[in-house]
């Protein structure tokens, strides 16, 4: 349970990094016609859900047990810290993946036009 989310349990950096990796992936399957729902919609206040419902739930029970032992304390502080700071930054991180996939694709299609092509 735990493995698949300790991105959220760690430094801001990597939590950050491995979100947009998710959030791409899910753009990509909206813009390819495989998801029916524009994930940047949702996606600030899905985080903050997903938070609140399951990571420090979740990081509490692993505190309490103390299955990482001295860690346990980190993991459960990092979730905490992650929150609030994506409560701040959020909504303009979103926005910031948004335009670094829009740049990507750009990319994409004119390294993939055909050469003396065009736009």
């Amino acid at each position: 349970q735990a493995s698949d989310v300790a991105h959220t349990m760690q430094h801001w950096h990597v939590y950050v990094k491995w979100n947009e990796k998710l959030f791409d992936e899910m753009y990509r399957a909206y813009q390819m016609g495989r998801s029916a729902e524009d994930p940047s919609k949702k996606w600030f206040d899905g985080e903050l859900g997903f938070f609140d419902f399951y990571i420090l739930p979740l990081a509490k029970k692993l505190k309490e047990c103390g299955v990482f032992g001295v860690s346990s304390d980190e993991y459960y502080d990092y979730a905490q810290a992650n929150r609030r700071e994506w409560e701040l930054r959020g909504r303009e991180i979103v926005q910031g993946y948004l335009e670094k996939f829009q740049e990507r694709n750009s990319r994409r299609r004119a390294s993939a036009a055909p050469s003396g092509a065009t736009a």
